[in-house]
């Protein structure tokens, strides 16, 4: 039985959230466990190592490219136009592939000149990590295209039950690992292991669900160059864009040092929990955008979708900052213990602009179904530039918080920007979309704070079900206030009425 876009959105979704809860869940538990019993340093290694492999592993823009392309020209019904296009971009990619793996083996004989603040013993171990890590990446970088081919024909079902395979697998064997005391080394070993086992599944999902007929032999100039025109610029976003949390740890590994990367991936992991709840459902909406600009409805469907999803993530993303505002600190301590205690100011710099930033996630896919990415790309070179500047100033200084500082004001500067980008571009009422998305959605964030903080001074901090308690409460107050305050009438009452 085939299933209709609709639900497999809906499912999707479901799944999407299935997996983030998995992850955040087996990470809260397993995460003290994992940093005690590989310990800080090669916790902060494991860290150091992940950021850079995934800083130079740029796909340039090629999987943008796919989704975009493929829900194109399935838009328009030309199947043949699909296999000539995936025939033409594998090629491309076996050629990236290869330079990806001369520049990551230039990088290792660089590793003992960049990174002097590691003692001789840790930069063993990492010379180690990273050929792991190296190696898997090489493999993965060709089945990049597996994700944009899955969305662009709709198939989120399989496609987050692949995430959902992932986060089980991942966390069943890094316990068994760790606890066979395979230590630093098993615990990189499992996300390559794990990585190979999704990519597998995915490409059987592909070849029973989806008719492909990749034609291998296509090749076009004028289809290179217009890959090329519009890859380039969603390289140089990504490359910006790894101007931030990508490149931290090394800047904190250059003027800091191993223990201040490890908080910082404290820091790292809690923001990416937020990024991925508030944006679980972002991929879905490329085939829709682009059968709303191929039948002209972008005017009025386009602002409607925005506003809905838009309304949706900042109040979900709201609902993180205020709880982490108000029973952050008492977490970090019962989780992480006192000495991390400063990751607290570092997290809530880092998350409160997603809240601006990830509620305009359909804009975003907008812009790429539109070709407008080189002005995506310009603004996120601004944003890392600025970022990497400020980082390298502020982290001699104030290391972490002072990197959380810099992110901060970067990620503020992009969202204010992309606000009148936006506007000019799409021709969207972007005065509307902030009265009603962030003055209005902001009123249960402020309120839940005021009132949580004036439960902070009632209730004593206790253990973890005081902590669970306090978390019921708050969630109880956001959602009335964002019932009552937040949505519109029309809003509460489809919401009441559970339609979607």
């Amino acid at each position: 039985m085939r299933i209709n876009s609709r639900d497999q959105i809906k499912i999707g979704a479901i799944l999407s959230y299935l997996s983030i809860g998995i992850n955040i869940i087996a990470g809260l538990l397993y995460t003290p466990w994992m940093v005690d019993t590989i310990g800080k340093s090669d916790y902060g290694l494991y860290t150091l190592a992940n950021s850079l492999i995934t800083l130079f592993l740029v796909d340039f823009g090629l999987s943008s490219a796919v989704s975009r392309y493929v829900a194109k020209y399935r838009a328009e019904g030309r199947q043949d136009k699909v296999n000539n296009f995936l025939g033409a971009v594998y090629k491309l990619y076996l050629i990236i592939d290869a330079v990806i793996f001369v520049a990551l083996l230039i990088i290792y004989f660089c590793i003992d000149s960049v990174y002097v603040k590691l003692t001789l013993a840790e930069l063993e171990k990492f010379k180690v990590v990273y050929l792991i890590s190296a190696s898997f990446a090489v493999i993965n970088f060709p089945f990049v295209t597996f994700n944009g081919i899955l969305n662009s024909y709709e198939q989120f079902i399989p496609l987050k039950l692949a995430d959902v395979i992932y986060r089980i697998l991942l966390v069943a064997l890094t316990v068994i690992t760790l606890l066979f005391g395979c230590g630093l080394y098993g615990l990189v070993a499992v996300h390559a292991i794990v990585g190979l086992i999704v990519i597998a599944y995915k490409w059987i999902v592909i070849k029973k669900q989806i008719t492909l007929k990749i034609n291998w032999k296509y090749s076009d100039f004028s289809l290179y160059k217009d890959i090329f025109g519009f890859s380039i610029w969603v390289t140089i976003s990504s490359l910006a864009q790894r101007l931030v949390f990508n490149i931290t740890p090394s800047i904190l590994g250059t003027v800091a040092s191993s223990a201040a990367i490890a908080l910082f991936g404290i820091v790292t992991t809690i923001e990416g929990y937020t990024y991925t709840i508030t944006t679980a459902i972002n991929g879905m909406f490329m085939p829709k955008i682009s059968r709303i600009y191929e039948r002209g409805g972008e005017k009025d469907e386009l602002m409607s979708l925005m506003l809905s999803v838009g309304k949706f993530q900042y109040a979900i993303n709201g609902l993180i900052v205020a709880g982490f505002a108000v029973v952050g600190k008492e977490f970090i301590n019962l989780w992480m213990g006192p000495t991390y205690l400063d990751a607290y100011y570092g997290i809530l710099l880092v998350i409160i602009p997603g809240l601006f930033f990830n509620s305009m996630q359909i804009a975003n896919t907008a812009m790429i179904v539109r070709k407008k990415v080189n002005l995506q790309a310009w603004v996120n070179l601004g944003m890392g530039m600025v970022n990497v500047l400020l980082s390298i100033i502020l982290s001699s200084y104030f290391e972490v918080i002072g990197a959380c500082i810099s992110i901060s004001i970067a990620y503020m500067l992009r969202a204010v920007v992309l606000l009148f980008i936006y506007k000019r571009v799409l021709k969207i009422d972007m005065a509307s979309f902030v009265i009603n998305c962030y003055f209005r959605m902001g009123i249960p964030i402020i309120t839940t704070i005021v009132l949580g903080f004036l439960m902070n001074s009632l209730l004593p901090n206790g253990g973890w079900l005081v902590l669970a308690a306090k978390g019921v409460v708050i969630v109880g107050i956001y959602a009335v206030v964002t019932l009552l305050l937040g949505l519109n009438s029309e809003e509460r009452n489809k919401l009441l009425r559970r339609k979607v």
